[in-house]
């Protein structure tokens, strides 16, 4: 691993090399934070998807990337007088030295559940009207239930045992279903919502990241899917010639090739 030396040393390199492309590169001179905002949530869903995939060097290739975004983002605000990255450097590392008493002040907590109840009485000290105010609007609807569950948790509001959730889970299918039944779709859509939530609140019991278990599940649709496929049209044969149970054959061909 790099020294303290070389790790300065190669923040230092990037921040000299922003410098030179913003002043003598013409597409680097034409962005704004506006033009780069699309492209940073491309790559934080690329770096997501290396970390899923366990690619530590497609993680390392991201997290540059990243590196980039956040350093093009500070050197376009020091243009305009507003800030350069030293200013963001230290306000992230003031608001993590206030944020955590127990290691930079008296404060004692009994474990992570405490620290992150602490966290978020520290936020509404500092101004937040809501624990939940720190949850982006447009974050994907399955991680911004997490984070809304998560954060209501912070700030006590929560069920005692997962036992108690799965009782929700069974009484939300129970009232979709119902609504299934009567055939509204509205109803149905709202009902559907609920169920998920409860749900992701249950995942959340068992300490299962939801969107990362979905994703898996997708992935291995994917796979599953495309083998099929293959499979067919190596047999001289196509998809739509067949039957479901005849598909279904080949679904559990690939199912084996995953063990």
């Amino acid at each position: 691993m790099n020294s303290r030396e070389d790790k300065l040393k190669a923040f230092d390199r990037l921040l000299t090399i922003m410098d030179e492309l913003r002043e003598q590169c013409p597409w680097d001179r034409k962005q704004t934070m506006e033009s780069l905002r699309h492209l940073t949530i491309e790559e934080t869903y690329e770096l997501a998807d290396a970390i899923l995939e366990h690619n530590m060097d497609d993680i390392k290739k991201e997290i540059g990337d990243l590196m980039l975004h956040m350093v093009f983002y500070a050197r376009i605000a020091s243009e305009s007088g507003h800030f350069d990255i030293a200013d963001v450097l230290n306000t992230i590392c003031d608001k993590l030295i206030a944020r955590h008493p127990h290691i930079y002040g008296d404060v004692k907590v009994s474990g992570e559940e405490e620290v992150k109840a602490n966290w978020e009485k520290l936020k509404l000290k500092e101004g937040n009207r809501s624990v939940l105010e720190g949850v982006p609007k447009s974050l994907p609807a399955m991680v911004k239930a997490q984070r809304i569950q998560e954060k209501a948790r912070g700030a006590g509001f929560d069920w005692d045992n997962a036992e108690q959730v799965w009782t929700k889970v069974q009484e939300e299918l129970e009232e979709f279903q119902s609504e299934v039944h009567s055939g509204n779709h509205e109803k149905m859509e709202n009902e559907f919502g609920d169920l998920l939530f409860s749900l992701i609140n249950y995942a959340r019991f068992l300490n299962i990241n939801p969107e990362n278990a979905l994703e898996k599940t997708n992935k291995k649709f994917i796979h599953r899917f495309t083998y099929m496929e293959k499979a067919v049209q190596a047999a001289g044969n196509n998809l739509h010639n067949l039957t479901l149970a005849e598909m279904d054959k080949y679904w559990e061909q690939a199912k084996n090739t995953e063990q």
